[in-house]
């Protein structure tokens, strides 16, 4: 039987405009199965961002249907939203958004203030940042780390809490080419060891290849195949 980490149901976002609606996301129906990596792709506008938001619990749609995990995050109050993402769902950016009177090893630590999962600190800590391959980084502060290296601790922080689905949003946008494949050699580990499910925003069609699937975004609507393809 398909378990599915997460699922979409006929989910809109509108915004009011100068008193005029605004579609920005348009029943959207998307399913992911535990393990699966897939990438979204879309031009500029499209609304990459605004559905990550969404679906990583950041942003609230205007109707339809999220779960994750079998949990509908639609009902969940505040304080309880708040948990739940805490427990389940680790997001990383573009910017890579490391606190900077805070060391590389203190910065993967962030996460583990905020759960109630029973996790070993130091344990967990040495695991991630030898995953990402900068142990002897631990005590550098961000200033003192290249973008490549600081998007890696930010990579190993949001694993920190032990989600259950990896979101990102240009992950590799901000980096050199070298600096972009040793990421996604991380993406790749982090989903073989833990059986993670992993769903990034990218323009970059070497990024989205890497992934299990491939869906695209225009105009605020999903498609299984290349729109471009239908020009």
């Amino acid at each position: 039987m398909v378990k599915y980490a997460l699922t979409a149901e006929n989910v809109c976002k509108s915004v009011e405009l100068d008193k005029n609606k605004l579609d920005i996301i348009k029943n959207v129906n998307f399913f992911v199965k535990e393990g699966e990596y897939v990438a979204i792709m879309g031009p500029s506008g499209s609304g990459k961002s605004t559905l990550l938001g969404i679906l990583s619990c950041i942003d609230k749609q205007t109707s339809g249907k999220v779960m994750i995990n079998n949990v509908d995050v639609g009902n969940l109050n505040k304080d309880e939203l708040t948990e739940f993402r805490n427990n389940n769902i680790g997001i990383v950016f573009q910017s890579f958004n490391l606190i900077s009177v805070l060391n590389a090893g203190e910065n993967i630590e962030v996460p583990l203030f905020f759960s109630k999962k029973q996790i070993d600190w130091e344990s967990k800590v040495d695991e991630l940042i030898n995953i990402v391959g900068l142990r002897d980084k631990k005590k550098s502060f961000p200033r003192q780390l290249s973008g490549g290296e600081q998007q890696r601790i930010a990579i190993a922080r949001a694993f920190a809490g032990e989600p259950k689905i990896l979101f990102t949003d240009e992950p590799t946008g901000a980096l050199d080419s070298e600096n972009t494949e040793m990421v996604l050699k991380i993406f790749d580990k982090f989903k073989k060891k833990y059986n993670m499910t992993i769903i990034t925003i990218t323009h970059d069609t070497k990024v989205a290849e890497r992934a299990d699937r491939i869906v695209y975004i225009k105009d605020g609507e999903l498609y299984e195949r290349n729109f471009e393809n239908d020009k």
